[in-house]
């Protein structure tokens, strides 16, 4: 079979689901959840879509529940399961064209989901279009797992493995090309502080200060709302803040209402797996705030910030670095930041320890933050499937034999559904020397690299239940 030459020739009409699916806004929507539809309206709406194409294709299609579904082919009882997920992460601000627009330029399809993940579910279900096109017969099923709060915690495939068999074997094309073997242990942390709101006299008030939407996002931008006591104060602090902007090469602005500051800091936003390649405007504006004359319980919630993960990604700072020769440094990223005076100061962490730690120490160092209250912990441990594994073999051959270049097995910080199998791994679809632009503005997928990889889910996919 000549895998390349099959794709070319659905190319049309794989470009155009894909604008299609990618114009789904399949963000999270908590408060619209509601039985059969537990993430909101677009969420579902893009789990049917994909379901409704495996109908249209006469696959096996079942709904669990509006949490996942699956689309089936094959014979017998093994299960090979290619884990998908239609969820995206919310789209933010700075896009060139409308996030979910799906416009084409320069060769690349540009919309949130582009490359996580709705791009690759889109390749996945052509390669399985094409083996039964074409009449390949399998020993096995394959079993596409679409899920749908990936972005989040997971429930989808929790509920799911609850009510259908776990796969012996899989992959999920949610991450990097040649094979991702090793993912990093993640951990969500949300942490909240006390304060005495007693009597303030100071310079400026603290009223508010946000930052963030998900822990799994550097966060691009910070809002704060402060008070000043004199009016001749309110000029001084603006001076102070576009001083800030300046020496950091940052972009803000503040607006005054009486003696009312309201500041807005731009940083810049990546993927929380390693957040030392964003800019986090929570972190500068705690920075900021925490060199002003701010009332006590501002003060202390901000230096604390500042104290432990100012230029710190590492943990170095909580007691909690470490790291490995399989997987490299634990990460650290402050995704949210919630301030509001007299009533709440939480930060929410997420942390991707190596696969040779332990959580257990992670989860030491955040206790011991002073003066913190740990309302959340989530420890999703580490993956890692042996390098010698005949899924590993496997994938690395069809790889091989398709690019010409090299499988080498690599690590990562981020977590897919390849963690949800016992021996599964993330292949593709983010080939080498390409830029990773999932959870940032303008995330773009290359047409060709679409193709290719379609071509090379297709052959893995044979290979694994032939």
């Amino acid at each position: 079979m000549n895998w390349e030459a099959e794709v070319i020739r659905k190319k049309d009409d794989l470009i155009k689901d894909t604008q299609s699916f990618l114009q789904i806004e399949s963000v999270l929507d908590e408060e619209g959840g509601k039985e059969g539809k537990p993430f909101g309206e677009k969420v579902d709406q893009a789990l049917q879509y994909m379901l409704k194409k495996g109908e249209d294709e006469g696959f096996t299609v079942k709904n669990v529940d509006g949490y996942a579904g699956h689309i089936e082919y094959g014979e017998g009882e093994d299960i090979v399961g290619v884990l998908c997920h239609v969820d995206v992460v919310p789209a933010g601000d700075g896009w060139t064209t409308p996030p979910f627009s799906a416009d084409i330029r320069e060769n690349k399809i540009f919309a949130r989901g582009a490359i996580d993940d709705k791009g690759p579910t889109m390749a996945a279900f052509y390669a399985l279009k094409m083996l039964k096109d074409t009449g390949m017969k399998l020993s096995k099923k394959i079993r596409m797992i679409i899920g749908t709060d990936e972005e989040s915690d997971w429930r989808c495939v929790d509920h799911y493995f609850k009510h259908e068999a776990m796969p012996q074997i899989g992959f999920a094309p949610d991450a990097d090309f040649p094979i991702i073997h090793a993912e990093k242990g993640i951990i969500d942390a949300i942490v909240s502080f006390t304060y005495q709101h007693t009597e303030q006299h100071q310079r400026y008030t603290l009223k508010q200060f946000t930052s963030g939407m998900r822990l799994n996002m550097v966060p691009d931008e910070a809002t704060a709302t402060v008070t000043a006591a004199q009016d001749h104060d309110v000029e001084s602090l603006k001076t102070a803040f576009e001083a800030y902007l300046a020496d950091n090469q940052l972009s803000g602005e503040v607006k005054i209402a009486a003696n009312e500051l309201h500041f807005t800091l731009k940083g810049e936003s990546v993927h929380a797996m390693e957040p030392a390649n964003g800019i986090n405007a929570g972190i500068h504006m705690a920075n900021f705030l925490s060199g002003q004359e701010l009332d006590q319980d501002g003060l202390a919630f901000t230096s604390q910030i500042n104290a432990l993960f100012d230029q710190d990604t590492r943990g170095k700072k909580l007691g909690i670095a470490c790291k490995d020769d399989i997987s490299g440094d634990l990460t650290l990223n402050v995704g949210t930041i919630r301030y509001t005076q007299n009533e709440e100061a939480k930060l929410g962490l997420n942390v991707r320890y190596p696969v040779t730690a332990d959580g257990k120490d992670v989860k030491k160092g955040i206790e011991g933050i002073k003066g913190a209250t740990l309302l959340k912990f989530d420890d999703s441990p580490p993956h890692h499937v042996s390098k010698d594994h005949p899924l590993v073999k496997t994938l690395q051959r069809v790889y091989e034999e398709q690019t010409g270049n090299p499988a080498h097995l690599i690590a990562i910080g981020g977590g897919t559904y390849a963690r949800s199998l016992e021996a599964g791994v993330a292949f593709g679809p983010l080939f080498p020397g390409r830029p990773d632009c999932a959870h940032q503005k303008d995330e773009y997928i290359e047409i060709d690299d679409l193709l290719r990889a379609t071509a090379l889910y297709a052959q893995a996919m044979y290979e694994l239940a032939k």
